[in-house]
C-alpha cells in the first residue's frame, strides 16, 4: 500500500478520470452519425475516437477544440459521410456538458483535507473553465495543454507541471484513467502513478488507445481512493 502521508500534491488527469468524457462523446457523436443513417456499437465509435484523438494530438500542437474538429472530421473520411457545416465543432461545443462521474465531487472534497489538488489535462483554458463549474473544487493550479503546447502522453507536460509546482517528485501522486495518456509518461518522469480504472467492469480500453504499464495502485473509482487515503491518513 502506498504511504499517503508523503504526498503533498494530487495531481489529476480530469476527462476520463473526473469528467465522464466516454459518456459525453458519445452524446455528441451518435446523433452525428445517426444523422447520416449510422449506427454503430459506442465501443466501436469509443475506439475510433481514440485512435483519432491520439493521431490529431501527436502532430504539430493545435487548440484541443481543432482536435475534436479533425476527429469529426476523421470520421467522416473513415465512415464515408460528409460533414454539415452546423455539425463540424459538435464535439468541441459539446465539452462544458460533459458530466462528472458521480462520485467525483465528494472524492475531490475527501481528498483536499489532506492534500492539494491539481489539474494537468489535454484540454484547452476556456473549456477547462466550463467543467470546472461541474466539479465545484477549488483547484491549487490548473495545467492544461493549451499552456504547455503539448498533449500527454509527451513528458514535457508533466515536467512542466513539476517545474511549476516547484516540489520534489516524490511529493506528488498522479491520479488518471488512460494508461497511454497519463500513466506511462507520469512514470517516465518518476511519479508516483494511481490507475483509475473507470473501465473495470468492461472490456477495452474505450476511448484510449492501449498501453502495457504498471501503476503503483489501482482503484475502479475515484471514491475507493479517497477511503484509502482517509482511512490511512485519519487512522495515524
Amino acid at each position: 500500500m502506498l504511504d499517503f502521508g508523503r504526498f503533498t500534491h494530487l495531481t489529476f488527469d480530469c476527462y476520463g478520470t473526473l469528467i465522464d468524457w466516454e459518456a459525453g462523446i458519445l452524446a455528441a457523436l451518435q446523433p452525428v452519425l445517426t444523422g447520416h443513417g449510422l449506427s454503430l456499437p459506442d465501443e466501436q465509435v469509443l475506439e475510433l475516437f481514440g485512435e483519432l484523438e491520439a493521431a490529431a494530438e501527436a502532430g504539430p500542437y493545435q487548440p484541443y477544440s481543432a482536435v475534436l474538429t479533425a476527429v469529426l472530421a476523421g470520421f467522416g473520411q473513415h465512415l464515408g459521410f460528409t460533414l454539415a457545416d452546423d455539425e463540424r465543432e459538435a464535439l468541441a461545443r459539446s465539452v462544458p456538458d460533459w458530466p462528472p462521474f458521480p462520485d467525483t465531487v465528494e472524492a475531490l472534497g475527501a481528498l483536499a483535507k489532506h492534500c492539494k489538488l491539481v489539474i494537468l489535462s489535454n484540454i484547452d483554458d476556456d473549456l477547462f473553465a466550463g467543467s470546472a463549474r461541474h466539479l465545484r473544487t477549488d483547484f491549487a493550479e490548473v495545467i492544461t495543454a493549451q499552456q504547455v503546447g503539448s498533449y500527454k502522453p509527451n513528458v514535457g507536460n508533466f515536467r512542466h507541471a513539476l517545474q511549476k509546482l516547484a516540489i520534489p517528485s516524490e511529493q506528488i501522486l498522479h491520479v488518471a484513467q488512460s494508461l497511454f495518456h497519463d500513466i506511462a509518461p507520469a512514470k517516465e518522469v518518476g511519479l508516483t502513478t494511481v490507475w483509475v480504472n473507470r473501465r473495470h467492469d468492461r472490456p477495452g480500453f474505450g476511448a484510449t488507445p492501449p498501453a502495457r504499464v504498471q501503476p503503483d495502485l489501482e482503484v475502479p473509482d475515484l471514491r475507493s481512493l479517497a477511503a484509502l487515503v482517509e482511512r490511512q491518513l485519519v487512522a495515524r
